[in-house]
């Protein structure tokens, strides 16, 4: 055998593994592992501006397409650190995603040596596995271990910590006789899934929920066959988006306390039964549980054993990787097609597209400033059905989920559970890396947008082009309505007069000129009228310089988005459509 560094050894490992686009800062406790990315030269890497930058770069392209895993890069200490928040977010919607840290000598992780953290104990709560490898002779297996794991079960990230004088020792290794490990995920039986369908049959009103795992598991196609087979309604979750696409009959409308549509909570309501697949039963979806459950029975399909009766106790839980729950499901359906033994829920779906195509909320308001519902409806206007949505959180993200339209798997990607502030523009530039001919549009609130605003700079000097539409109202919206409760506006407006940019008009930062500043294209727009143009200028000017072109949109300052506590009992503070000129871009016309 060949004898050569570990980081050789690892570097190699990463292209058998098919992992060979990373995103990092190098430092002096990690340089041997760039030598080693220079030296093989089929690791792409892209220079950030900031490690948690990086680290949502990494989760971004992982989510971009099926199979992608990313991989965030730093030096020892604080590297690791500013990683925490990507880690969390990839492992909380159960992303795959490595991180790899340098790490001071073996001998001196004891003696509080320079930028030396136990990165691994702080990593172990939001990783499937963190290491810090002590044995030059432990690299192979940790990273064969690590692949193996973002992939089996539920995926996740992982943490390598390579000590410099791990790093440096020479070790045997042939990578001709490297294989990766098997991939370990759960299936349902026959029995399992026949008792399954046997309840959803049994029904009068039944409903599938997508979760997430159904776009993981690259089932997306699957589970549209499995509903037309079965002619039943889809319920997608935030993570599930796209898994149907919005235009389908069966397409029944997302439901929840924030990000759902009106047709979708009232169709819920009406249901009798739901299986849940790939799904978390997020609180954001179920609301209070009493009215969620109440008057419906349950089937739970999950791909982690420990998921199902987390949130609460199923009729029917199933332990299995969606999309082989789904396979089986569509062969049992079948077979009962040809024996012409399904239920005929025709009059169900009807009722379901009835509500679809009458329950909607206004968004043709010619208001100046723009209400938000202005912009989502324009954007449906400007982007077609292969464009690819890319936020996090706040009052942007909500009501865009209501209000923009997806139409496939993984043209939705949003942090949904934890849901950091600046994830946003550093993700977009990953998922420009996955996918680099989709048109992608990121969406953020101004707040969200300024958390990492200098990663602009990696989409200006690597030429990973996408539009990034800024809704600015000067506040933390989100928080600003929810503080209502307190009766307070407490530490939420970003509003002031910016001496050097008197056209901002009060509401602060000059995104315009910090964009650009940062080798971006920038385009500001007050008229809701001007957003059609704005939006034709700013794909001609990210095709012409291949660089992200920001739309920033001058919002009313306060507009109370549509959310609640409970999915009977969502709060809608704007006027509701009551013709088709009130929502032009609906689905369905309004009926």
């Amino acid at each position: 055998m060949a004898k050569m560094r570990t980081v050789d050894a690892a570097v190699a490992i990463l292209e058998k593994e098919g992992a060979t686009e990373a995103f990092g800062l190098p430092g002096a406790a990690i340089n041997p592992f760039y030598s080693a990315m220079r030296a093989h030269g089929g690791i792409r890497h892209t220079l950030a501006r900031h490690v948690e930058g990086a680290s949502h770069m990494a989760d971004g392209y992982s989510r971009a397409a099926d199979g992608n895993i990313g991989i965030c890069i730093g030096t020892s200490g604080p590297a690791g650190t500013d990683m925490i928040t990507g880690l969390y977010a990839a492992w909380a919607d159960s992303i795959p995603m490595l991180c790899i840290t340098g790490q001071a000598p073996v001998a001196k992780l004891h003696k509080e040596d320079f930028q030396a953290v136990d990165i691994e104990s702080i990593a172990k709560p939001v990783t499937k596995m963190a290491m810090t490898i002590l044995e030059p002779g432990q690299v192979p297996g940790a990273f064969q271990k690590a692949f193996q794991l973002m992939r089996s079960g539920r995926p996740g990230p992982v943490l390598l910590d390579l000590p410099i004088d791990v790093q440096m020792a020479e070790i045997e290794f042939d990578i001709e006789t490297y294989e990766p490990l098997p991939i370990e995920k759960p299936k349902a039986s026959r029995k399992q899934l026949e008792k399954a369908l046997d309840m959803l049959t049994s029904a009068k009103h039944p409903l599938i929920v997508a979760g997430g795992g159904i776009i993981n598991a690259g089932a997306s196609a699957q589970l549209v066959e499995l509903a037309e087979i079965l002619n039943v309604p889809v319920i997608p979750t935030l993570m599930g988006w796209g898994a149907i696409p919005d235009d389908h009959q069966l397409m029944a409308g997302m439901v929840g306390l924030q990000t759902s549509h009106r047709y979708g909570n009232e169709t819920f309501l009406q249901s009798d039964f739901v299986i849940g697949i790939g799904n978390r039963w997020a609180n954001r979806h179920t609301g209070g549980l009493d009215t969620y459950t109440a008057g419906r029975k349950f089937v739970h399909i999950d791909i982690e054993p420990t998921q199902i009766g987390r949130v609460f106790s199923p009729d029917l839980g199933i332990a299995s990787d969606a999309g082989a729950a789904l396979a089986g499901l569509i062969e049992l359906a079948r077979e009962r097609q040809s024996a012409k033994t399904l239920p005929d829920y025709s009059g169900w779906v009807a009722e379901c597209q009835e509500r679809k195509g009458s329950l909607h909320r206004k968004t043709n308001f010619d208001n100046v400033p723009i209400k938000p519902q202005r912009v989502y409806q324009e954007m449906n206007k400007a982007f077609g059905r292969d464009t690819t949505y890319v936020s996090t959180i706040g009052l942007s993200q909500i009501a865009g989920a209501q209000m923009l339209h997806v139409f496939g798997a993984r043209k939705w990607i949003n942090a949904g559970q934890a849901g950091p502030l600046g994830w946003t523009a550093p993700a977009a530039l990953g998922v420009v890396r996955g996918t680099p001919d989709a048109t992608v549009v990121a969406l953020s609130g101004d707040y969200d947008f300024q958390f990492m605003i200098e990663e602009l700079a990696v989409g200006a000097q690597f030429n990973l082009p996408y539009i990034h539409v800024v809704v600015n109202n000067s506040y933390l919206g989100l928080i600003r309505q929810s503080q209502r409760g307190f009766n307070m506006e407490q530490n939420v407006s970003l509003a002031f007069e910016n001496i050097n940019s008197p056209e901002t008009n009060g509401y602060g930062v000059d995104h315009i000129k910090v964009a650009e500043g940062l080798g971006c294209k920038a385009i500001r727009v007050e008229n809701p009228n001007d957003m059609p143009a704005a939006f034709d200028k700013a794909k001609a000017l990210m095709g012409e310089f291949k660089v992200p072109v920001v739309v920033e949109v001058i919002l009313e300052k306060i507009t109370n988005i549509s959310m609640g506590v409970e999915i009977n009992g969502v709060n809608e503070f704007e006027e509701l459509a009551e013709t088709a000129a009130d929502a032009p871009t609906a689905i369905l016309a309004k009926a």
